[in-house]
């Protein structure tokens, strides 16, 4: 391993989201999904490059051709996707892309279906919109989570159902959709005329290392009736930088897609332009690093999750997040249990799975280490 992940910086007085909902307490917290990793230093050495030039002022994404070219090569490189530049559209994040799907494909009152569990913002995207989220479930077959598939397929056939919004990675279960999978998706979606926007925010953090990413708009399928969102954002652990794209391939989604964002959504700033084309231009060995750090730290998680009498954790192909099932418990409130232990993982309650937490192992294997020592005292 060339890069260390095991020294971590303090985030004391840097005002993390992550760290300060537990300030002043001895509660480790272990919920937003972003690592505790240093960023790479060529990412670094960007920002540091940019602001000793002294000039922070407007940069229009369309116009900023190395993080253009960035994101081609990576796509390329790393998915076997070649994109046409003009498939991409920047934005802010992916949560304001998914609701800008919304207000695109949809008018007030039509269905958007929704894989659950899911993470608190992609549920909330429908309501915002005016819109009716149809829950479609997560099954559990060989002990792998993935979509129920059948019931994709009946409420995609209600006309008033226009999009369907999925993880893949899914997020918190960890799954990778398979090709076969993604093809019965794009079937339904296709017969029904439902619209796929596909967040993949985590497709560059797949631990098995026997799966790959299948991005939705390079199948064939999905080509002409999907979107695809990605960032640089959680796998190099920048996301508050705020930068993120849509591939859309299709020039009729993506003039909706556009227009349902303009003047709203705010373009990506120059500092999160200059992170994504570092982290996709000269980050790949610490990419292959961090993920070799994940993987050990998924198999300590695993080993010792399990040996807790009333929790248990699937293998999960992707992420750096452990869904864990504490039904086994027999308490009321699961996250007060675990925040009773001196831990603070996301609410399964928000995910819509009140006997479920989630936490968060892009850590230091010292920090991960007493997580689970927590976790496991009486």
């Amino acid at each position: 391993m060339t890069y260390s992940f095991d020294n971590t910086p303090s985030r004391e007085g840097t005002y993390s989201f992550k760290w300060e909902k537990y300030k002043g307490r001895d509660i480790i917290p272990a919920w937003v999904a972003d690592t505790e990793f240093r960023c790479a230093d060529p990412i670094l050495e960007a920002l540091q490059g940019r602001v000793e030039h002294g000039n922070l002022g407007y940069v229009l994404p369309g116009q900023y051709q190395p993080a253009i070219d960035a994101v081609v090569r990576w796509l390329k490189d790393k998915h076997d996707w070649h994109i046409d530049p003009l498939w991409l559209v920047w934005t802010p994040g992916v949560v304001p892309a998914f609701n800008s799907t919304c207000k695109a494909y949809c008018n007030p009152g039509d269905k958007v279906m929704v894989q659950v569990p899911n993470y608190p913002p992609l549920l909330a995207a429908p309501k915002l919109n005016g819109l009716e989220r149809v829950s479609i479930d997560t099954i559990e077959i060989n002990g792998r989570a993935t979509l129920d598939l059948e019931q994709l397929e009946r409420e995609a056939s209600d006309p008033a159902c226009k999009l369907l919004i999925l993880c893949n990675p899914m997020n918190p279960v960890g799954s990778v959709l398979s090709q076969d999978e993604l093809s019965q998706i794009a079937r339904i979606c296709n017969e029904n005329n439902v619209i796929l926007c596909s967040d993949e925010i985590h497709c560059d953090l797949i631990l098995d290392e026997d799966k790959t990413h299948l991005p939705a708009g390079r199948d064939a399928q999905l080509k002409d009736n999907s979107v695809t969102l990605m960032a640089a954002s959680k796998t190099f652990n920048i996301a508050g930088l705020g930068a993120s794209f849509a591939i859309i391939p299709d020039a009729g989604l993506r003039q909706k897609f556009v227009k349902a964002a303009a003047g709203i959504v705010p373009w990506v700033n120059q500092l999160g332009l200059l992170a994504t084309e570092a982290a996709f231009t000269r980050c790949d060995d610490w990419h292959q690093d961090q993920l070799d750090y994940l993987r050990e730290n998924r198999a300590l998680v695993y080993e010792r999750i399990n040996a807790i009498e009333g929790l248990s954790v699937n293998h999960q192909e992707a992420t750096f997040l452990a869904w864990v099932d504490a039904s086994g418990l027999g308490v009321e409130n699961v996250q007060r249990w675990a925040e009773e232990k001196g831990v603070g993982p996301s609410p399964g309650v928000d995910f819509g799975a009140p006997q479920h937490f989630r936490i968060n192992f892009g850590c230091s294997r010292k920090m991960l280490t007493e997580i689970l020592d927590r976790l496991a005292s009486e």
